[in-house]
């Protein structure tokens, strides 16, 4: 299987991990928000994305205040997840086990790692999804590099402006 393009519009994937916490973690469920912000990050080898995910979980009281549900996600094992997650400390949910056929269905940028010291197997670059309320996706951006990421306060102020029902703001890139 290729990677595919997800579509701007198109409803977000049936995808489910593994949380952190315990149990299953459905990506698009929104459990109490009305919209919601994906966050793939690479995994416990990548330093900016402890930065990113720290960066992230300062903002995640505006992100709610938006109505707007986090949750970030990795192809990490359980013991790599929870040792990157003790430098992060996150109030948002974290899932881990993203496979490589789930990775491919985002669309995401797949790498191999440079060596074993890095990590010791393939994984996501970044990717950032935030689905609306009828669990189409409103934003979308991938990377294939870790330090090409959107950033967050630009972010956070563009869903005000979007989720501003005065601005009735479509979902751009549909052409």
């Amino acid at each position: 299987m290729s990677n595919t393009k997800l579509l701007a519009g198109q409803v977000f994937p049936d995808i489910t991990v593994t949380n952190l916490n315990g149990g299953n973690l459905d990506l698009a469920d929104m459990s109490g928000f009305d919209w919601k912000l994906v966050v793939v990050y690479r995994g416990k080898h990548c330093p900016l994305c402890t930065q990113y995910l720290n960066t992230l979980n300062s903002l995640l009281p505006e992100f709610e205040a938006l109505g707007v549900g986090v949750v970030a996600v990795s192809s990490d094992t359980l013991e790599k997840a929870q040792s990157q997650m003790k430098d992060v400390t996150p109030d948002f949910t974290v899932g881990y086990g993203l496979t490589i056929e789930q990775m491919q269905e985002l669309g995401l940028y797949i790498s191999n790692p440079r060596s074993a010291a890095e990590t010791d197997s393939p994984f996501a670059e970044p990717g950032l999804f935030v689905i609306n309320e009828k669990k189409q996706l409103q934003i979308i951006d991938t990377s294939n590099a870790p330090f090409v990421r959107p950033d967050l306060n630009s972010l956070i102020m563009g869903l005000k402006f979007i989720r501003n029902p005065e601005n009735n703001y479509p979902i751009r890139g549909t052409y």
